[in-house]
């Protein structure tokens, strides 16, 4: 197979270590298969156990002898602003390049783009507020201080859906901090973290910093088991986070996991059904329902059920399915084969286990390449159903019915998950009432809605630690108690 894209990356064959372009140590390469067309668009090199050996021995040498965590915090937030202001010039390549991985149109690649580079600026703000050391008083007297330092070496570690934003959340806070970073790309989607290093090249980042290779799982293993990295940062399937979990626990190795999601939209008696599923129905078909903390679990009171179903299946049928790159698009294909053959699978076992299939469920008609699947609904789920227990991540809705809202209370948290929910109501005391119920690391009000400026992450199986915000930088440092005899000079 050819390559069917003119690729807007300069060393597509190469990894980026201790601030350079490297060759590979093997000649194995990564297909990355055009998710519109089903054509190979492009190759990259993949990273064998020598080409990890070498960037963790880059990343450790950078953070034990070189200047990086002992410049100030504010040299290394120009360095973030560096790393802002590039990734704002480069909309126009992961525009081209992103739709093609994962099936998100292209449309969303400006406001994604754009978000992740504010949300380096926001780091780089936080040299000058976030108490990195305050005086603390020691019970025995003395002169006490709190100092939070840099973890070390942290190979972050991220999926393929978002890789942009995965990127942001990750490199800035553990830069800000002082650490040094090895980015293992997907191979799914691994154009983005190609870009980041041909950013960190252009803005002068030190030798060793930040490192970039693309692997798969064999090979990721070895970043997450090699004792010279202090801390692993993933987000991906909750199957791989346990098994990182559980690696780093043996070494006891820092780990924050952002996880997987069955999320649900809790709608109460008084919400605006018509509205309600309008919007559910806009924010479950972008990146084509492969978004982890997708609202897909829909819950509504019996007494309103056939009402919100009819409007639902009418809404979601209504999204228009198609080219990302068409402007008129609002839902493009899955990212792969592989993810097309699990969603339809899991509509087959929908079908399998009784729930009425309302719209959907099968592949858009005249879109013979690609790999499309057809908005789908279901209805008469019972909350024990495969499709209800599991994260499918892909454009597949379950509406089950709550005899109450103490029921459908009962229900969203009748779950391993609990990354993201949503309550549908018109007043806002009561979506309050009802947030304080929900085992969740995100409530939204009548919306699908995360914020990586306030916090983001899960609970229960959904993950360990929350990025963004204040609390995304906590999960690089660690805490250290200094206590003197007196104050020093």
């Amino acid at each position: 197979m050819t390559t069917s894209v003119d690729v807007p990356l300069r060393h597509p064959g190469r990894f980026f270590i201790d601030g350079s372009w490297v060759e590979p140590s093997s000649t194995s390469t990564i297909e990355v298969v055009d998710s519109t067309t089903e054509r190979v668009a492009f190759h990259v090199a993949e990273a064998n156990a020598a080409d990890m050996d070498r960037a963790v021995t880059a990343a450790r040498r950078a953070f034990d002898e070189g200047p990086w965590p002992r410049l100030r915090h504010a040299e290394r937030a120009e360095y973030l602003r560096g790393f802002a202001a590039a990734w704002r010039e480069s909309v126009e390549p992961v525009a081209e390049l992103w739709p093609r991985e994962s099936g998100a149109i292209q449309a969303l690649a400006h406001p994604f783009t754009t978000r992740a580079a504010g949300e380096y600026e926001y780091y780089a703000s936080l040299a000058d507020t976030f108490p990195f050391e305050e005086p603390a008083t020691p019970t025995g007297g003395g002169y006490g201080l709190l100092v939070r330092e840099p973890v070390g070496v942290v190979g972050a570690i991220i999926p393929w859906n978002g890789p942009v934003s995965s990127i942001a959340h990750k490199v800035a806070p553990a830069l800000l901090a002082g650490c040094t970073v090895i980015l293992k790309s997907s191979p799914e989607a691994p154009a983005e973290g190609l870009i980041a290093a041909e950013i960190a090249e252009r803005i002068g980042l030190p030798q060793g910093v930040f490192n970039v290779l693309t692997a798969d799982r064999e090979v990721s293993e070895l970043l997450v088991r090699d004792p010279r990295v202090d801390k692993i940062a993933f987000t991906g399937s909750t199957a791989v986070g346990k098994r990182i979990g559980a690696i780093c626990a043996e070494r006891v190795a820092r780990a924050s996991l952002e996880l997987g999601g069955k999320s649900a939209a809790v709608i109460l008696d008084d919400a605006d059904l018509e509205l309600t599923a309008s919007t559910l129905s806009a924010s479950e078909c972008m990146v084509s329902g492969q978004v982890c903390s997708s609202l897909t679990r829909i819950v509504v009171p019996r007494r309103r059920y056939s009402q919100f179903v009819d409007a639902i299946a009418a809404s979601f049928s209504a999204v228009r399915v198609g080219d990302p790159f068409d402007a008129a698009t609002q839902m493009g294909p899955l990212a792969t084969e592989r993810q097309r053959d699990r969603v339809e699978g899991y509509i087959a076992k929908g079908q399998a286990e009784g729930a009425r299939l309302v719209t959907g469920g099968g592949r858009p008609k005249g879109l013979n390449r690609g790999f499309y699947v057809e908005p789908t609904v279901f209805a008469d789920v019972d909350n024990d159903m495969v499709i209800a227990r599991e994260e499918i991540f892909g454009p597949v809705l379950s509406v089950i019915p709550a005899a109450d809202e103490a029921d459908a209370v009962r229900i969203a948290n009748e779950t391993v998950f609990g990354l993201n929910a949503s309550v549908f109501t018109q007043d806002a005391a009561r979506a309050r009432e009802v947030a304080a119920q929900l085992r969740s690391g995100t409530v939204g009000h009548n919306s699908w809605r995360t914020d990586f400026g306030i916090a983001f992450g899960g609970y229960k199986q959904s993950g360990i630690g929350r990025e963004g915000g204040i609390e995304g930088l906590r999960l690089y440092l660690e805490t250290k108690t200094v206590i003197l005899q007196g104050p020093p000079a």
